[in-house]
């Protein structure tokens, strides 16, 4: 795909958060990067630039592509683990096994403490996280020590402290050792730190107000606001992300789209609780399936390619046989596979995800160029495939035409043109002209049952706009934009953006719209200039005794012109309209 093709295709991303992948022309992934808006971030490549390292990116991609996440936090994750595992040449960092940060909570101890790590180990311990950037999991521990006392030295120091240490001066520990609080006392506190780590907000606040009102009853005041304090911090505390599990799962989460006859399967491969990779399948659907059906038949072929996690995520629930079927694909690979339905709101929100990748799946199936990016700027349900435009001609008011053409997927379609002599209307009236070119084309589409536009363009402003508007609500048809285009500016006026909107220059879809603006004009002309012309032969050839219509028309057919009839020979225009009449047309024309 050349530059510009790629600049095309980077104008339609989304603006939203995601990972984007540049590719070479073998398909590998040569540059891996995250952004808060797709769109703004992968454009920035594109424009001038002396970084050398963007240069050799771009001069050995051949294809973008990208894929969606919830926040700009859950990029930089799974970012990070992309990069792992497809090595990019062109990214220096992250390559290596370092990731982002765990909160560790030792809850096999008597005492349990909480740490930072990076690594997630079988050892019964628990693991949050994690956590962009570290300094937000180092607060956590901070804020979890001074609410719930627990502590955060290390063993050594536990198993050998005599006296208590500066973090309980400092009210950040509570001194299990030197015994200044009971196992049971210390486990209550822990079970209120863990219900924060595991997001169980509310419930740790009815626990939290609960103590509060209980400690201010007593008058323990400096104990209710210790307590109210610890409400307020709750309430700002931010939702975690949800793209890792700590529970170092292997699975697939299955998102699924289906549009009319289309069908598409995206997959988030999720390894040792880190999403490393995902793969997407399109599909052709059919009228006699179901979405089960379509799900199954798509998933079997999958796995019959590649090996199956433990578990895979569905996005709804297969009847009893057919999950049963699925499941008997992977018994000749002695693997034990758990099909696994939405139930937790972590378990719905990668769904969510999964489920949305696939449907960029199904828009990305159509080639990204003008017609797309057209879609994009008007706003439009579905992609405008057929776009017919109308322009009109006229001298002083003198023979008005109008003409039609029709572009298909951003292509003229020349046998589809249409001609137009304007009947109604006398003088030069633009307007009134363009009312019956665009009435008389619908009606007769509706008449015939002829497919009709996914778009219709008309050349001029916001006043040829909004009558073609009115021309379609009058016709019921008020479902199929329209737009126009200003020739001194090139504004583009729409339903969307009835101020007008400006695009680049360089704008794939500015450029389509200009070449059917320039198309009908020439059509228009073209038909206008055949018109003058035909009533100037036949005012010239007018009142010669003997040439009638049939004749006249012979003669213009065969010569063309007039000038070519005065400078064909005599003899030649005898054995067309005899000698004598032959004579008094030369006479005529001389």
């Amino acid at each position: 795909m050349k530059r510009e093709q790629l600049r095309q295709k980077v104008k339609i991303f989304p603006s939203r958060p995601g990972i984007y992948f540049f590719k070479d022309s073998q398909g590998e992934v040569i540059y891996i990067g995250k952004a808060r808006s797709l769109r703004d971030r992968v454009n920035n490549y594109f424009l001038p630039s002396p970084d050398l390292k963007v240069q050799n990116i771009l001069s050995e991609t051949a294809d973008i592509d990208y894929l969606l996440v919830s926040s700009e936090k859950e990029a930089s994750f799974i970012e990070n683990n992309y990069i792992q595992f497809y090595q990019p040449k062109f990214n220096l960092r992250l390559k290596d096994d370092k990731s982002f940060p765990f909160l560790k909570m030792t809850v096999t101890e008597s005492f349990p403490g909480v740490y930072l790590c990076r690594r997630l180990e079988d050892d019964g311990a628990r693991y949050f996280g994690p956590f962009s950037p570290a300094d937000e999991a180092r607060k956590l521990i901070s804020l979890i020590a001074k609410v719930f006392k627990i502590r955060t030295c290390e063993n050594t120091i536990f198993k050998n402290r005599k006296r208590p240490c500066l973090e309980y001066d400092l009210k950040m520990c509570s001194a299990p050792c030197v015994g200044l609080i009971t196992e049971a006392q210390y486990r209550e506190n822990l079970s209120q730190a863990l219900m924060l780590l595991e997001g169980k907000k509310l419930q740790l606040y009815r626990q939290l107000k609960e103590k509060m009102e209980q400690a201010s009853s007593e008058l323990r005041y400096e104990e209710a606001a210790h307590w109210r304090d610890t409400i307020k911090i709750l309430e700002g505390l931010k939702e975690p992300q949800r793209v890792i599990s700590i529970k170092r799962e292997n699975q697939d989460i299955v998102g699924f789209r289906r549009q009319a006859e289309r069908a598409a399967v995206f997959i988030f491969h999720m390894r040792e609780g880190r999403i490393r990779a995902s793969s997407g399948r399109r599909w052709p659907g059919s009228a006699g399936k179901d979405d089960q059906d379509l799900l199954l038949e798509v998933l079997k072929h999958f796995y019959s390619e590649s090996s199956p996690p433990e578990k895979i995520l569905l996005p709804f629930k297969l009847s009893a046989a057919k999950e049963a079927e699925l499941i008997s694909v992977f018994k000749n690979q002695n693997i034990k596979i758990r099909i696994l339905y939405p139930e937790s709101k972590a378990k719905k929100v990668l769904l969510e995800l999964a489920n949305q990748n696939a449907v960029l799946l199904l828009e990305k199936e159509q080639p990204p160029g003008p017609i797309a990016e057209l879609q994009h700027h008007l706003s439009l349900t579905s992609l405008p495939r057929r776009i017919e435009g109308i322009d009109l001609s006229t001298t002083g008011g003198t023979e008005p035409v109008g003409s039609l053409v029709v572009f298909i997927d951003g292509q003229p379609a020349k046998s589809e043109y249409r001609k137009y002599r304007i009947r109604t209307v006398s003088g030069p009236d633009d307007y009134a002209s363009l009312k019956e070119v665009l009435e008389r084309r619908l009606k007769r589409l509706l008449s015939e049952k002829k497919t009709l536009p996914d778009l219709i363009f008309v050349d001029g402003g916001k006043g040829q706009l909004n009558l073609a508007r009115q021309v379609l609500k009058s016709l019921n048809l008020s479902e199929i934009p329209v737009c126009s285009l200003a020739k001194k500016e090139e504004i583009i006026f729409s339903a969307q953006h009835p101020d007008g909107l400006r695009l680049e220059p360089t704008s794939g879809a500015l450029r389509l719209l200009q070449q059917i603006r320039d198309e009908a004009h020439r059509f228009a002309i073209s038909f206008h200039r055949q018109r003058r012309l035909k009533r100037s032969l036949s005012s010239q050839l007018d009142g010669i005794a003997g040439l009638g219509p049939v004749r006249k028309k012979k003669l213009l057919k065969t010569f063309g012109n007039v000038k070519t009839i005065s400078q064909t020979p005599l003899e030649a225009l005898a054995k067309i309209l005899g000698r004598k009449l032959a004579e008094s047309v030369k006479q005529q024309l001389s």
